[in-house]
């Protein structure tokens, strides 16, 4: 299967909202700090997903306890969850013009994760920023998906194909009420 956006008005796509706030002057200053030297979106893109993905460390994997869901606060704290890094990694996109959505995959709770639509594509892609550990190796592929994690549907694992052009209300609700991670509670179907 292939990413399908919930609409067809990119526009959507390019929105600021409360999560994905890239009208932020650190995501404004971040985003053209990694434009320096690229030539291109592809290469913006691909430098944004690297610096989501390796320098913002996933809060599980590092033991922080705090939880960010805001894309200027993943950027100014420098951590969060699979679902904060979709946000900010979703504003450094859209800050530079390319249209970004969010997509979502089930296993025991939604995990979160990205889609961008490069110039001259027609396919949406998915990326995962999730971060990289032992047994996790997500890429910036456009063409092969290299997620962290397969979907095992013998197991009951979907892939949601929908890209969502802002974070799921659930999502949001979990993340914003938990005061730490150990409080955080996600929803584990979609809506």
């Amino acid at each position: 299967m292939e990413p399908i956006p919930e609409t067809t008005d990119l526009s959507r796509y390019l929105a600021a909202d409360e999560a994905i706030d890239h009208h932020h002057p650190l995501v404004r200053r971040t985003a053209a700090q990694l434009r320096i030297g690229r030539s291109g979106p592809y290469e913006y893109a691909e430098a944004a997903f690297g610096y989501v993905r390796d320098t913002i460390p996933h809060s599980a994997d590092s033991g922080d306890r705090r939880v960010t869901w805001r894309a200027s606060d993943v950027l100014e704290r420098r951590t969060g969850i699979c679902h904060a890094k979709a946000h900010a990694l979703t504003a450094l996109l859209r800050a530079q013009g390319i249209p970004a959505g969010l997509c979502y995959q089930r296993f025991e709770v939604l995990h979160g994760l990205i889609a961008l639509l490069l110039p001259g594509r027609v396919r949406w892609s998915r990326l995962d920023p999730r971060g990289n550990k032992p047994g996790v190796d997500a890429r910036f592929s456009l063409d092969e998906e290299r997620l962290a994690w397969p979907v095992r549907p013998e197991l009951g694992e979907q892939d949601h194909w929908v890209v969502h052009a802002a974070p799921l209300p659930s999502v949001l609700t979990a993340l914003r009420g938990a005061a730490d991670r150990d409080a955080l509670v996600l929803p584990g179907e979609l809506p």
